[in-house]
């Protein structure tokens, strides 16, 4: 028997827009915000680890309960599919900048990629080649054919409901943040702005930046240019004041059994000074060409900042220099052609930096000359330190003495 009392109704009524606003799990609005910015991570933690790391680059090995977890956990708050999401991003890395590139802002503009970086995603997904020529060594397994590849939408439709029968009303914000986050961090951040501005720690060959040196939000994905200088990694920073927040996880993984590292960025040893540096020097140096060269470029820096003090000692101009120390660094083809003539006075005008530029290139043709045997490249190693030491500029011949202690 259905009471009939007033009492019954309103009680009923009351209980269905309590529901309605908290539902089952009854939390306030910031409570809930909590909750999503973690749903939000997990989401970004498994982008980074297994799609990124794991299933793009091999850079690590994953036990197959936490690849399945990750798998599950974006096929309800993504419904990316691992096969699409890797193929794209290999390619990116093999077209980086040039025709082909999936989501370049260089091709396409940073306003694009910023703003419909998701809509580039999905037109590239379609690309039957791309999946065919870059998507192999992907999960195909019965549940990836038969449920999350084949109804990828339901997943997202499953989290839409678990969101609103745990919040109520505000499930559905819940849920359209978690519908934005990877558009907007993964394929407009990284993938835009990540080309796009910031800072460079080596000179990859494409325009990659590290966003900020500290990859919390994003899962250390804000670390792209080192990504770019070292793809096989399993971590993503290098400096000691840089924090990649995935290789943490990575790490706790792997304690726990669940992961296992294959490769990390390498590290130039150093060793004696030998009398002259040899082929095992030069091996060193080309495997470690980008820790090279950045260090080269503390060095160019450092002997710009020394220029420009002695001009205001003189209380010259120093406007030219100030200008052209940004680029003096750069490899020739990352430098704007408008300040290109900037650069060529100020080399004209200090002997001191023409000549280390200079020599910078001759370096960086070391590892990128193809003809030359392996003897020549280190007659040609030992002839440019030879130089470097006999120039009369001190951080040359510095430079130049480190390199001798440089062992594989």
């Amino acid at each position: 028997m259905i009471p009939s009392e007033p009492g019954f109704l309103s009680a009923f009524i009351d209980g269905a827009v309590d529901f309605v606003a908290n539902g089952l799990t009854g939390l306030a609005w910031w409570q809930v915000l909590i909750v999503a910015l973690v749903f939000t991570h997990i989401t970004i933690a498994s982008v980074t680890i297994y799609l990124h790391r794991h299933s793009a680059h091999r850079s690590l090995d994953l036990h197959p309960i936490a690849s399945h977890f990750f798998r599950f956990w974006l096929w309800m708050s993504t419904g990316m599919v691992t096969k699409e999401w890797t193929a794209i991003h290999r390619k990116h890395h093999a077209k980086c900048e040039q025709e082909g590139d999936p989501h370049s802002p260089q091709i396409f503009g940073i306003k694009k990629v910023f703003f419909e970086g998701a809509e580039l995603y999905r037109t590239e997904a379609k690309n039957a080649d791309t999946l065919a020529r870059y998507g192999h060594n992907t999960p195909d397994d019965w549940i990836e054919r038969n449920v999350y590849s084949r109804y990828s939408a339901l997943g997202v439709s499953l989290m839409l409901i678990i969101n609103v029968l745990l919040f109520g009303a505000l499930g559905l914000t819940v849920w359209a943040i978690q519908m934005a986050w990877i558009p907007v961090t993964a394929a407009g951040i990284i993938n835009g702005i990540g080309h796009w501005w910031g800072y460079r720690n080596f000179e990859a060959v494409d325009a990659s930046t590290n966003i900020s040196p500290w990859g919390i939000i994003i899962g250390g994905e804000e670390l792209h240019n080192n990504h770019h200088t070292y793809p096989t990694s399993a971590k993503l920073s290098v400096k000691p004041y840089e924090f990649d927040i995935g290789w943490m996880y990575i790490s706790i993984l792997q304690s726990v059994g669940l992961a296992s590292v294959k490769k990390v960025p390498p590290k130039m040893a150093f060793g004696a000074v030998k009398p002259v540096a040899d082929e095992k020097t030069l091996e060193a140096i080309i495997a470690n060409r980008y820790e090279v060269m950045a260090g080269y470029a503390r060095e160019l820096r450092e002997a710009c900042k020394t220029e420009i003090a002695t001009l205001k000692a003189r209380q010259a101009d120093a406007s030219v220099l100030k200008a052209a120390k940004r680029w003096l660094h750069r490899d020739d083809d990352k430098v704007p052609p408008a300040v290109k003539p900037q650069l060529a006075q100020a080399r004209a005008e200090h002997p001191v930096l023409d000549k280390m530029v200079t020599m910078r290139e001759e370096l960086r043709a070391l590892w990128s000359s193809t003809n030359a045997t392996r003897e020549q490249l280190a007659a040609d190693l030992q002839a440019w330190c030879h130089r470097a030491e006999e120039s009369g500029i001190a951080a040359l011949r510095d430079f130049s003495i480190r390199l001798r202690s440089a062992h594989a």
